[in-house]
């Protein structure tokens, strides 16, 4: 300990106390704190343990100040870093005896009560130089050892932004230090003082007695607040997002909830309803959340927390835009707002459940021991656009542990189900409410069907590129500005980007270029150049083997493997299986291409013969209409190209094999479905109404009424 330095001179005892300016409701605590790693503005960027608190009380009325008080807070990793060890003088050895976070807050807690009632103030207030001892070190490390903070440490005066308020003349807040205060004040200050951490409190407490000599009804009036709890909320489609207050957590653990991310940012405020956790293309979690914050100085601080740890795993964090928030949190039904609309209640998700299953079924499958909050009305249940249940619903609870009660029912059986119980957020309630209601089931082609000016005919000149170690975040700009000016030489509709069968992007591209020399000249020039910190390959190929790799077949050192086609109705690895006739050509597009590029006129055979079909929701998906460069959204061996047998064809009428498109195949058809069931899945396709002719099957010879096809022709 310290001993104390003499007091400063009371106030006149003749003065009346109710003319005192000073708005402060009580005594000040000026801290200080270190940790084991970065200091000043980074600090707590590097997640290290606390290390060092150095704090002293403050009397606004009388101006009076207690003794100051030093303690060394015993770090788990003892390990100082270069500036810390320099500017502290302390050693793993001095740390090592010091006492542990806890016993060093009930120290605190103890000697600052004492000091405030020597000096006759009532409560007190934190006040610290800047905001990262408290919302960078202090909540984070409390969070991480488990430790319940006094409630004296949820809310504290930033004494930067009280001087800037009273000086706004001066550098922003953000800019201010200890010693650029008392310099603008003209305070002398001790230069001799050399013991780290106590010269830091003496001149901040000079500052604050030398602005409380000022009448100002704003000084030290609205304090910093941290959030205790995170709330939850919903969030519509409507609202506006500041894009300069979220960021994008990745790395997630999946079964982490929105109060695991908000414990994560643990002394940063988030702002009601602001986490929302990604869902994949099937609806699980893909380890990304979106956080929203209350301002952009509290989103700065998030960034800084880049690389920190949930449990075992580091966490990345970037800067996000309000669009991204609101495309994943925001909705617009009206059921899902008002089953949002209960306030501080906890989401569950069932999954599994029996199409049959109702509200009743689920509650007695939770028991009265975890009762949903308001009976039937806490529960939501997921369906599709034609009201045919998913087997998904959410469930609202009142408190903690009821939702703990809940989740042991995890893996329990309902009927001859198991139900899959996980923890949910009110975003997570939208993106799956969204994914099923945005839409019909199949989506309608309302643009007509364009042939590939360059199809991709066998060959082997070697007039083509592959780029292998693209960025899964790479887009087609992206490409473009690698190649440079190698970019001019590609063909119209050249860049291919290759996808997994989930849909994700796979590294790996093929770009069609005017000429084998181009190509082998791209190659040469960009082969193993940078792209986002990645080094990509490029090296020259033929247009059949990129056709393969497309189609699902491998190329790789030791040659290339055909696409798995285990039908032998799949065509050949190729697209040049378009008919088209230049009146379905928009004017203003074909204005794009030279007349040789476009496909000839198709003939229409006098005899039917076997044509390969392009599914009609696979074409609008491939083909770009304002791209000059598309890029397909799913892998190619997702999409089946069937050959449509002879006797469907002969069957057919002439109108309307006359129309390319028209005629679709649909293979792996359950035994039991029905021309109603059929009709359901093109219910987004305009049918002949009540044409049941046009429902054809085939291959088989005539079944009874209990015995349907397994495969159907569509026309």
């Amino acid at each position: 300990m310290t001993p104390p330095p003499p007091p400063p001179p009371g106030p006149d005892p003749g003065a009346d106390p109710a003319a005192d300016p000073c708005p402060c409701p009580g005594s000040l605590v000026v801290l200080f704190g270190a940790t084991a790693g970065a200091l000043g503005r980074d600090l707590g960027s590097d997640e290290t343990d606390l290390i060092l608190l150095v704090w002293q009380v403050v009397e606004p009325r009388s101006r009076q100040v207690g003794t100051l008080h030093k303690s060394l807070v015993r770090a788990e990793a003892a390990a100082l870093s270069t500036q810390c060890r320099e500017a502290s003088g302390l050693s793993a050895d001095s740390l090592a005896r010091a006492e542990p976070l806890d016993k060093v807050l009930q120290q605190f807690s103890q000697l600052v009560n004492g000091d405030v009632a020597l000096l006759g103030g009532g409560p007190y207030m934190l006040c610290t130089d800047g905001q990262q001892l408290l919302r960078q070190v202090l909540h984070p490390e409390a969070s991480r050892k488990n430790l319940v903070l006094p409630d004296t440490f949820f809310s504290f005066y930033d004494l930067r932004r009280e001087f800037h308020m009273q000086h706004p003349s001066t550098c922003p807040a953000r800019d201010l230090t200890v010693a650029t205060m008392a310099q603008d004040l003209g305070l002398e200050t001790d230069a001799t003082e050399d013991d780290f951490g106590v010269w830091e409190v003496k001149t901040m407490v000079a500052v604050i007695l030398d602005l409380l000599k000022e009448s100002s009804s704003q000084l030290f009036s609205k304090p910093e607040v941290i959030k205790q709890k995170y709330e939850t909320g919903p969030c519509s489609k409507a609202d506006v997002v500041d894009s300069e207050t979220v960021v994008r957590a990745r790395g997630l653990p999946w079964q982490s909830s929105d109060q695991d991310v908000a414990r994560f940012f643990k002394g940063l405020n988030v702002a009601r309803g602001g986490v929302a956790l990604c869902l994949n293309a099937q609806g699980r979690r893909n380890g990304e959340a979106l956080i929203r914050f209350v301002d952009s100085e509290q989103r700065d601080l998030a960034l800084q927390r880049h690389k920190h740890h949930m449990g075992v795993r580091y966490i990345e964090v970037y800067k996000a835009t309000g669009e991204e928030f609101v495309k994943i949190a925001g909705g617009t039904s009206l059921e899902v707002a008002r089953f949002l609309s209960r306030e501080d209640q906890v989401i569950l998700r069932l999954r599994g459940l029996p199409f049959s299953a109702g509200p009743m079924d689920v509650l007695g499958f939770l028991g009265p021991e975890c009762p949903v909050t308001g009976g039937a009305e806490g529960l939501l249940f997921v369906r599709h656009p034609d009201g045919r249940p998913t087997g998904d619903a959410f469930a609202l609870f009142a408190c903690e542990e009821l939702a703990q009660a809940a989740l042991r029912r995890h893996k329990g059986m309902l009927g001859k189900r198991y139900i899959e119980l996980f923890r949910s957020t009110a975003a997570e309630v939208q993106q799956v409410l969204n994914r099923y209601a945005s839409g019909p089931l199949l989506p309608t082609l309302t643009a007509p069907l364009l042939p590939i000016p360059f199809p991709l005919a066998p060959g082997t000149g070697r007039d083509c590129v592959r780029l292998r170690g693209l960025p899964y975040t790479a887009t087609i700009e992206d490409i473009l500005s690698f190649l440079g000016e190698a970019a001019a030489d590609i063909r119209p509709h050249g860049v291919h980007m290759v996808l997994n069968q989930q849909g994700r992007p796979s590294g790996d591209a093929f770009i069609q270029m005017t000429s084998a020399e181009r190509a082998l000249a791209t190659a040469q020039r960009c082969h193993k150049k940078v792209m986002k910190e990645r080094y990509v390959e490029v090296v020259p190929c033929s247009t059949e083997e990129m056709s393969r790799v497309l189609m699902g077949g491998t190329l790789g050192r030791s040659g290339m493997s055909p696409p798995p086609c285990k039908l032998p109705c799949l065509s050949p690895p190729t697209y040049a299986t378009f008919q088209a006739t230049p009146t379905l050509i928009p004017t203003e597009t074909a204005a794009l291409y030279p007349s040789s590029a476009l496909l000839p006129a198709a003939r229409v055979p006098a005899a039917p013969t076997p044509v390969a079909y392009y599914p009609g929701p696979a074409t609008q998906l491939y083909l770009n209409y304002t791209a000059y460069y598309p890029s397909p959204p799913v892998s190619p061996t997702t999409v089946g190209y069937l050959t449509t047998p002879t006797a469907a064809l002969a069957s057919a009428p002439t109108s309307v094999l006359s129309q390319p498109g028209a005629l679709v195949r649909m293979q792996g058809i359950p035994y039991t479905a029905g021309m109603k069931d059929l009709l359901s899945v093109f219910q987004a396709y305009q049918l002949p109404a009540d044409d049941y002719t046009s429902l054809m099957p085939v291959g088989d010879p005539p079944r009874t009424v209990l015995q349907a096809p397994k495969e159907w022709v569509c026309l």
